[in-house]
């Protein structure tokens, strides 16, 4: 089912399916969202819960057991409920199954809320553990954006913005292996605001900047300065990733808290870097917020 919540400025349409964002459009009616094309990303905006990228082998340990576990984990692929909805807002619920249980032994829930308001979209994402027992999991947005935008533009015409000057170069991932190879730097910042957008830059897949202090990033056109921001204060990281084969017209701005498997990792879960807790029958919440730059 898809629900759609407006105001005067935007107009966002959620697929309960996954609870994932499909459309945001201005009061124009331009799209900034990737429009699904299964020839090349059959995705748009998914949620990556309880995990972060991929495990070794798709497998993982959890208390002295193996678990298989998909890529971004299986939430991407199951039915929300719809628990509150007004014109301009609107939440999205998943507790855990019998089949999660087999990949993921916790009880879990996880809420994302949805609100247009003033040329922006809040997502809060809310995860809650239903036991007694700590619940680690990971958490991540994955939002993909049109890039360009408008018609007569190149992809290399955008570059990305950080909200602090940074020095930080980014975690490569090994395609032989699947797994982020934390002694070897890609993509390097030095003392900048500005990553230049091009092809090349995605050969490896992602560009994951683990350590970084800007918690604001735009998307815009080199010249006009129009495009998004993407706020995500509660994440620890992020990643920046398109199709390069072939090129595909979007990025994909994702704010993690965890990652990937890295090779200084063992298949322990709870040993992965970036690992979140929450306390038994506690709740959390994050915090992302996409705005329309004109």
């Amino acid at each position: 089912m898809i629900i759609t919540i407006k105001d005067s400025s935007l107009c966002a349409s959620i697929d309960t399916m996954g609870a994932q964002l499909i459309s945001l459009k201005d009061n124009q009616e331009k799209e900034y969202i990737w429009q699904r094309d299964p020839q090349i990303w059959m995705r748009c905006s998914p949620l990556l819960f309880p995990v972060v990228g991929n495990c070794r082998n798709d497998k993982t340990i959890i208390n002295g057991k193996w678990y298989t576990m998909p890529k971004h984990g299986f939430c991407k692929d199951m039915e929300f409920s719809v628990i509150k909805q007004s014109e301009s807002s609107v939440s999205l619920f998943l507790s855990y199954t019998r089949d999660t249980l087999e990949h993921y032994p916790y009880k879990f829930g996880i809420t994302l809320t949805y609100t247009v308001s003033e040329s922006a979209l809040s997502i809060i994402y809310r995860p809650e553990n239903f036991q007694e027992d700590p619940m680690p999991f990971f958490l991540g947005a994955h939002p993909g954006f049109r890039c360009p935008l408008n018609d007569g533009e190149r992809f290399d015409d955008y570059q990305l913005l950080f909200d602090q000057e940074e020095s930080t170069s980014s975690m490569v991932y090994d395609l032989t292996s699947l797994e982020f190879d934390p002694e070897k730097a890609g993509i390097t910042l030095k003392n900048t605001h500005v990553l230049s957008l091009s092809y090349n830059i995605f050969q490896n897949d992602a560009v994951f900047f683990e350590k970084i202090h800007s918690r604001k990033v735009s998307l815009i056109h080199k010249i006009s300065g129009k495009g998004i921001q993407v706020d995500f204060p509660n994440f620890q990281s992020i990643a920046f990733w398109t199709c390069v084969h072939p090129e595909a017209p979007f990025l994909c701005i994702e704010p993690w808290n965890g990652s990937g498997i890295r090779k200084d990792e063992d298949d322990e879960f709870i040993h992965k870097h970036g690992i979140q807790i929450l306390d038994g029958n506690q709740s959390s919440e994050y915090f992302l917020q996409i705005r329309i730059l004109k």
